[in-house]
């Protein structure tokens, strides 16, 4: 359907044109657009759709176009003038920032491609920002009318639903989820060629148990989840909520409120739905909701109705009216609409909507209307789960398991090649063989019949397909279950470690990703955010930049203020935080007169002001409370505010004399030293990243307009006003200050004011209406409508704030720089200040070479890296790029443990603290300007090849994509680990880029959280999670995917050496359950066990010393020289097991049966010794577990022989009386276990690692701790 507003704006100059044209309107409008004739709405259906659209007046105002709705043939793309106000096309002042918020619709896109035609080149950002060619089509509400908004649309319904699966739907759908693992397809195969008649190897029901037995296990803890999300579901789709029907409000279930309608909400209640507040109990429209069930934040937030539809709310009123609002998205933090009611039109954002999953909270009842249900609402639009990330050796796995497949398939070929020659050398006896004869013989109905003989060829190929399937476990299908729950019993004690709980925010450890535990023993990159990761995000107001001067070196409480009494007022107002106040700064505040007090006075009161914080006040102390009785008249007043620099400002402006005490969303009211001044609020422009400032347009009682702002130094020293060599002195003492503050760790803000004039508020009025009421490209349209009055301003100075340190941060992050991890530091802070928290943190030391890339233009970036490399890291000429890798990487891990490797005094050995390398250490420091042209394909190599080379990493004033740039430099371009962590939402991007993404639970609420893979309450403890969990996980991992590969191997290795022994005839000693229950019974219980608990140091020595960690550096515990060791170890004892009790039974009357359960016993006992060897701590669980499972065997063997029908019935007595049973069972144990033993013992004489090193040094002091002498050193 056409866009109305285009029609109606075009009907005036097409019939101007139809006299010369003779055609009619519609065919013009056709051809004009490439649309149909039906296509097009009439005027009349025009005025049915928008019944309340008339223009708001304004009584200040002339007579005023909509911005854009006339086009110029030539477009400026300087700041419009006055005299050339209603020609202003949006887009026209932004040069390098503009944005596109959808695709163009067929008919616009013939729009713009005529009027490019007809205007010539524009600029780039011209074609992008005419309001009249971007509207798409909106979503029409109309208030208190859901038929009417309900009939020509088809909204989505109010009910919710998170669960995956019905009863219809679950099996099919569990079931090709579950087979998207390959493995799965592998077993599947197997069980369907096991129902074939020639390839029958096992019993067709047997065949089928494990992959059954995995599916069901999978299927039934799907299904559980499921069904509690089902019930979940079911309890929020029949909540109930007063809906306003039949002239009152009535209670309607949850899953049956639709678009349109009026909703009222008691305090404490949550919000059903998406819904634009039309009133409150406060007469104001004020609403304090919490929406901690949708971002984790838990201070409250400000919402606000409109005056126009609060007023009659508040009145009793009945409201009908339209919301025009943009499509259903996922953005939480912005909403685009207009409402039209009673002949107005006004904007909306994301100030006026309330989301669903929000509590109302400190209101007693509020009145909205539905905008959004169901699917549909911005809470679960944004319910997806972070991208699914794999494990580093899990891939390492996938390719082990190839190898092993390969092995797999060399032996069917054996078996299938001595098949054929075996049957082509007795093809002529085969009638009289017993396994392939091809007649009966027996007497009876059969006798003479053939058998099913296929021929030779056929016969090796089943033979080839029959060994697949006996061979089958050679691809460990137990091995995912198995990891599935160690990392599972992992993340359990993780979770419940009591030295990573955070107190302060009453957090315990989270493990929201299972599939990566131990990718936290490998971690060698780190990627922090600093405010709030490494600093608290609690603000403290220390320093003050007033009219050229500095204040704030020497500070007093501002609760001592009631003894000094410099104000010579009493104070009313308590606030909740201590405030530290200048005396001198005081003092000026209460001059008769002078430019200073003008400038201070200006500046408190932009602190004031200029912000969206909204106060809370307590009733004041009672009568009667110990302190001054200046106590007793005073109210606590509480400020809340989603920014903490905001909270600390305002809070300061109040110590200093500057209560903000009430807002509205019209109005705010400042107590100044008693007196309460009311100023009205015409407009706020919200701080946003691109302009990197904030601005708001006060109308003081005297009706003088001023325009307040305060930002970033980097944008705000721009829009400054030239004037006398005073007001430069002022900025060059302001800028100086600006970086002393930032050398002492401060967040720095400038604050700047100026008065508007009659013509220039009318100006910026009428821009401001037309972008806050677009639908499309509102952001850009008022970032550009805020460059008008943000230019020309007047400094009045600048602020200092302290964000401290968390505890224990530089102490985490020198132990993690001595485990060899790099830590890269990625702020949105300046340089200054980034560098000041570096040194307090101890990343950077005095000592350091610093590397300072700040470049405007990609020549210069380049010119900046190239020189940083020539001098810093020059490479031999005689070195190739990869020996200079394994160079660089050699020297990061350099472990001075290592020594006594080539010394083999193993007194000579301790953990050193970081031996120091030839050369000065390098630091490299990088803005976001400089990151902006570098992070291009060209210079990438250049910066990732310098930044490796220098010790620390610091990214100054980086944007939030910017973060993940940095981070997917180092992860393309090496095999390294990388950890990113964060607290904010502006982290979430370089999080999910990470190997690996922590989020901090901290003052920015939880979407760090919510897209991480791990959280913590604290920055401190991530020393802990990686030197200690990670090691250990990574460790236990490490060992079980190589002791299962092993473990499955053996076995299958056994029954091909028996197969080589029995012509080939894929057949097997061991019954089909013994087969069965091997993998899954007998032996997978220890596995996992020995990977939940093992440990191989404790968490003492991991912490004290944390050079061990580079064993993870190091893939000590798994990499492919173990697997070909493993191997090689596991075929010589499958041939132990195999040849000893063959060659000690030979010439005895034993049936196979019975040697089949000797080899059953036996490889049970050998793979659970074998574990034993090698389990670095002994508990009850551990002992119950291993030794246990063998219990377990012999209990199902007994039960298994005790079954008549079952060729090995009572074998297990038979042999169990017979001494000849256990000295063959306890020979197979000694001797294939004899030359792991000793290779063990002589490594770890000769060439011990780190970690066995470690070990042995701790079972040293644990024996000291026992000995007689108290005072003697224990290491």
């Amino acid at each position: 359907m056409l866009c109305l507003d285009i029609v109606q704006k075009l009907v005036p100059w097409a019939v101007s044109l139809r006299p010369t044209l003779s055609l009619p309107l519609s065919v013009m409008i056709c051809q004009l657009f490439d649309v149909k004739e039906e296509e097009i709405v009439s005027l009349e259906e025009a005025d049915h759709l928008r019944p309340l659209e008339t223009p708001i007046s304004h009584p200040n105002k002339k007579l005023f176009y909509s911005v854009g709705s006339q086009y110029p043939g030539h477009l400026s793309s300087e700041h419009p003038t006055r005299d050339r106000k209603r020609l202003v096309s949006w887009g026209e002042m932004e040069h390098h920032v503009f944005e596109i918020s959808s695709t163009p619709s067929r008919v616009q896109e013939k729009l713009q491609e005529r009027l490019s035609k007809s205007q010539g080149a524009r600029h780039k950002s011209g074609q992008l920002d005419d309001n009249v060619f971007r509207e798409q089509n909106p979503r029409l509400i109309y208030i208190d009318d859901p038929k009417r908004t309900n009939d020509k649309f088809e909204f989505s319904s109010n009910e919710i639903r998170t669960s995956k699966y019905t009863l219809i739907t679950f099996l099919p759908k569990n079931l090709f989820i579950q087979f998207h693992r390959v493995a799965y397809l592998y077993f599947l195969a197997i069980a369907a060629l096991n129902q074939l008649p020639p390839l029958a190897v096992f019993g067709r029901t047997v065949s089928l148990f494990p992959l059954l037995f995995v599916l069901t296990v999978t299927a039934v803890k799907d299904g559980y989840e499921d069904w509690r999300r089902h019930r979940s579901d079911r309890k929020e789709n029949n909540r109930e909520a007063l809906v306003f029907q039949s002239g009152q409000f009535e209670p309607k279930k949850w899953k049956k409120i639709q678009a349109g309608e009026v909703v009222k909400i008691w305090a404490n209640e949550t919000i059903p739905c998406d819904m634009v507040i039309l009133g409150t109990n406060d007469p104001s429209g004020i609403a304090y909701i919490q929406t901690m069930n949708l971002d984790g934040e838990s201070n409250l937030k400000t919402r606000y109705a409109r005056q126009e539809t609060a007023s009659v709310v508040a009145n009793g009123g009945s409201i009908s009216g339209l919301v025009r609002c943009e499509q259903p998205n996922r953005n939480i933090y912005e909403f685009t609409a207009n409402m039209e009611f009673r002949g107005h039109k006004f904007p909306l954002s994301q100030s006026n909507i309330i989301l669903r999953g929000c509590q109302l909270k400190n209101t007693e009842w509020m009145i909205g209307v539905v905008v959004y249900t169901g699917q549909e609402t911005k809470a679960m639009l944004n319910s997806a789960a972070s991208p699914a990330k794999r494990s580093k050796l899990e891939g390492y796995m996938n390719r082990e398991t190839l190898w092993l497949s390969i092995f797999l398939l060399i032996m069917c070929s054996v078996v299938a090649l001595g098949m054929g020659l075996w049957l082509e050398r007795h093809k002529e006896q085969l009638d009289t063989l017993p396994y392939y004869r091809k007649r009966y013989f027996t007497q009876g109905r059969k006798d003479g019949e053939r058998y099913k003989y296929y021929g030779i060829a056929m016969e090796t190929f089943f033979s080839f397909l029959s060994s697949i399937i006996v061979f089958q476990i050679m691809i460990p299908i137990s091995l995912y279950i198995t990891m599935e729950l160690v990392r599972l019993g992992q993340s359990y004690f993780m979770i419940g470690d009591k030295h990573m709980y955070d107190s302060s925010t009453d957090s315990r450890f989270q493990c929201r990703s299972l599939n990566i535990n131990e990718d936290l023993g490998q971690i060698r990159y780190i990627f922090s955010d600093k405010t709030g990761t490494l600093t608290q995000n609690k603000m403290e107001f220390r320093r003050a930049s007033v009219h050229g001067k500095n204040y704030g070196a020497s500070s007093l409480p501002a609760e001592s203020l009631h003894e000094v009494n410099v104000a010579g007022f009493p104070r009313r107002w308590k606030l909740q935080s201590e405030i530290s106040v200048d005396l001198e700064l005081m003092g000026m505040l209460h001059k008769v007169d002078g430019e200073d007090k003008i400038a201070a006075h200006e500046f408190f009161l932009t602190l004031a002001a200029c912000n969206t914080v909204i106060p809370i006040i307590t009733p004041g102390l009672p009568a009667g409370d110990p302190g001054c009785d200046l106590l007793e008249n005073m109210e606590e007043i509480v400020y809340q505010g989603e920014s903490p620099d905001e909270q600390a400002l305002v809070a300061a402006a109040s110590a200093y004399g500057y209560t903000l005490c009430e807002r509205t969303s019209g109005h705010i009211v400042v107590d100044v030293n008693g007196q309460k001044l009311r100023l009205d609020v015409l407009g706020l422009h919200e701080f946003d990243s691109v302009r990197k400032r904030m601005s708001v347009v006060i109308r003081f009682p005297d009706n003088s307009v001023k325009v307040l702002v305060k930002g970033a130094d980097t944008s705000m020293f721009s829009t400054f006003a030239k004037g006398t060599e005073k007001d430069d002195f002022i900025r060059i003492s302001t800028q100086g200050h600006l970086t002393q503050y930032s050398s002492l760790g401060l967040r720095t803000l400038v604050v700047a004011a100026r008065d508007l004039t009659g013509e220039e508020l009318e100006e910026w009025q009428c821009m401001y209406e037309d972008a806050s009421t677009s639908l499309t490209d509102r952001a850009a349209k008022l970032r550009q409508t805020a460059a008008l009055i943000e230019c020309n301003l007047r400094l009045l100075g600048a602020t200092g704030i302290e964000d401290k340190l968390q505890d224990g941060v530089p102490e985490a992050i020198e132990s993690l720089r001595q485990a060899g991890i790099k830590v890269w530091v990625l702020t949105g802070d300046k340089q200054e200040t980034a560098i000041s928290i570096g040194l307090s943190c101890k990343l950077l030391s005095t000592d350091m070479h610093q590397i300072i890339i700040n470049g405007s233009a990609k020549d210069e970036c380049r010119n900046l890296l190239l020189e940083a490399k020539s001098k810093y890291c020059r490479k031999p000429s005689n070195c190739s790029d990869q020996q200079w890798k394994w160079t660089k990487d050699a020297a990061m891990d350099y472990l001075g443990i290592l020594d006594y490797s080539k010394t083999g005094n193993r007194s000579a050995w301790s953990f050193g603290k970081e031996e120091s390398m030839s050369g000065p250490s390098l630091a490299l420091i990088i803005d976001g300007t400089s990151l902006v042209y570098i992070l291009e394909k060209d210079l990438e190599s250049e910066l990732f090849e310098l930044a490796t080379a220098c010790r620390v990493v610091l990214c100054c004033r980086v944007a939030p994509l910017q973060k993940a740039g940095v981070v997917d430099l180092v992860k393309s371009r090496t095999d390294d680990m990388t950890l990113a962590i964060g607290d904010g939402a502006n982290d979430v991007s370089m999080i999910q880029m990470a190997d690996v993404g922590v989020g901090i639970c901290g003052q920015e609420g939880r979407q760090a959280v919510m897209a991480s893979d791990f959280a913590m309450g604290q920055f401190r403890f991530l020393k802990r999670l990686l030197l200690v969990h990670g090691h250990w996980n990574y460790q236990r991992v490490g060992y079980l995917v190589l002791y299962n590969f092993y473990r499955n191997a053996v076995f299958v290795f056994m029954l091909f050496w028996y197969i080589l022994c029995t012509a080939f005839s894929t057949t097997s000693a061991l019954t089909d359950w013994s087969s069965v229950f091997y993998s899954v019974i007998y032996t997978s219980v220890p596995t996992i066990v020995v990977g939940i608990l093992d440990k191989d140091l404790s968490h003492r020595t991991l912490l004290q010393h944390p050079k061990l960690y580079g064993a993870g550096h190091r893939q000590e515990s798994y990499n492919l020289h173990l697997f070909w060791i493993t191997m090689l170890d596991t075929l010589w004892q499958s041939l132990v097991l195999f040849y000893i009790p063959l060659y000690t039974y030979r010439g005895s009357s034993i049936d196979i049966w019975s040697l089949g359960s000797l080899w059953t016993i036996a490889v049970v006992i050998l793979v659970n010794v074998h574990l034993a060897m090698d389990i670095q701590r002994w508990v009850i669980i551990t002992h119950a577990a291993v030794w246990g499972s063998i219990v377990i065997t012999y209990a199902c063997m007994v039960v298994l022989d005790s079954i008549p029908v079952f060729p090995n019935y009572w074998t297990i007595y038979h042999l169990a009386l017979s001494p000849t049973y256990w000295l063959t069972i306890l020979l197979i144990i000694i001797v294939a276990l004899l030359p792991r033993f000793f290779c063990k013992v002589v490594y770890q004489r000769i060439w011990p690692s780190d970690i066995q090193i470690a070990t042995e040094a701790e079972a040293q002091r644990k024996r000291s701790n026992f000995e007689p002498k108290p005072g003697r050193d224990s290491g």
